[in-house]
Formats: C-alpha cells, structure tokens, sequence
C-alpha cells in the first residue's frame, strides 16, 4: 500500500487522480493508494441523493460517485480516498464502511477523542455529534472517495446545508472537541499508520498528483 500526503488540494484535481488509479488498480499497474489530503472549501453531494441543494451556497457544489447526501469540506479537515482492491483485503463494501470506522476510531483515540458508530449511520459519533463522514464508491472492485475528519476546520459552512440529511449544527470537530487546536500532521500520521494496521504495509509518499 502507497500512503500519499497531497496536501492542500483542489477537490476536482484529487477526484481525476481517484479515477485514474482505480483504473490502474484494477488494471494491476499500481498499488493499493491512499491518498491523504485537504480541500480548499467545497460541497459535495452522493449522485443519489434526492436532497435538494439550497441555493446560494459560497463555495461550489459537485455531484460525485459515492454514496451518501450533501457535506462539506475545507481547511483543517482530514480527506482520506483510499484506492484499494476489496477482494485482496476479504471485505465487501459493508465490512469496508465498518473497517474505515474503526480505522479512525483508533487513530484519535491517544488525542482523548473517543467516538463510536450509531446505528444505522455511517461514520463516527460523540454523543450526538459527528466527527467523521464516510462515503464510498465500488468501480471493478475498486474502491475510491472516503472518508473526512473533522481536525480544526470551520464548522460553520455546515450550518448552511443538512449534512447527510441531518440536521444542520449537528458537526463537531477534534478541535472543539478537545477544546483547542490539535496538531493536523500528527492526526495525518496517526490515520496513515490505523489504515496500515489494517490494510497492510506500505511505503510513504508526498508530492503533487
């Protein structure tokens, strides 16, 4: 497995470099990837959902492959999009969603954040409020799109939307969580090192696309 830490990056740079290695993993000419990374503010939205995106938003809005409804990223927030062979790993898309939780379940654990799943949702949880969103995408096999962690980000561009059909001010973040700032290259590590105790081992990389 190939960790890759981009940065800060436009969304739509890092989606065409999705697309391009789940098609090379499929193909066997690379290595299971992660890409690590954070986005310049955006929206995205599951291209299933029905939800209807409010109009006016600041910052723009793409309709992607994964699965799950309308969210937000942007500065200080953790974007994960692993590129793995699920049939290499024994896992079907529902075990992979759990593996992901437990992936960053584990990771902050030693930053003093202890989220759990709830039922019947996606993603990671303290009390009722949600750190983590997961969504994922199946193509050959191949999975892309992820997972985002709330590190330090502004939570306020959520307020503006219905995150997963939830209610608006329903986000948190390790930052307001733990009552200062946390250190984001730390968590990167930290996220890196839980995805290889789980997927296997891997050599490290940074640099553009």
């Amino acid at each position: 497995m190939l960790i890759r830490d981009l940065g800060l990056k436009e969304y739509e740079e890092v989606w065409n470099l999705q697309r391009k290695l789940v098609f090379e993993r499929g193909e066997g000419t690379a290595p299971d990837t992660v890409l690590l990374c954070q986005h310049p503010p955006v929206y995205t939205i599951g291209r299933s959902s029905r939800q209807p995106v409010p109009e006016g938003l600041p910052y723009p809005v793409h309709k992607v492959e994964r699965g799950g409804d309308l969210t937000y990223h942007g500065p200080g927030q953790l974007v994960g999009y692993p590129i793995l062979k699920l049939s290499e790993h024994g896992l079907k898309p529902r075990s992979y969603l759990h593996a992901l939780e437990a992936v960053l379940s584990e990771a902050i654990r030693p930053f003093g954040v202890k989220a759990e799943t709830v039922k019947g949702f996606t993603g990671l949880w303290v009390g009722r409020k949600k750190l983590a969103s997961i969504g994922v995408a199946v193509r050959g096999g191949v999975t892309y799109h992820g997972f985002a962690l709330n590190v330090n980000n502004s939570l306020a561009p959520f307020r503006l939307i219905h995150p997963c059909k939830l209610e608006s001010d329903v986000m948190t973040s390790m930052h307001k969580l733990i009552g200062k700032p946390v250190d984001e290259h730390a968590v990167s590590k930290a996220v890196g090192s839980s995805l290889l105790q789980y997927f296997g081992k891997a050599s490290t990389a940074g640099g553009a696309p």
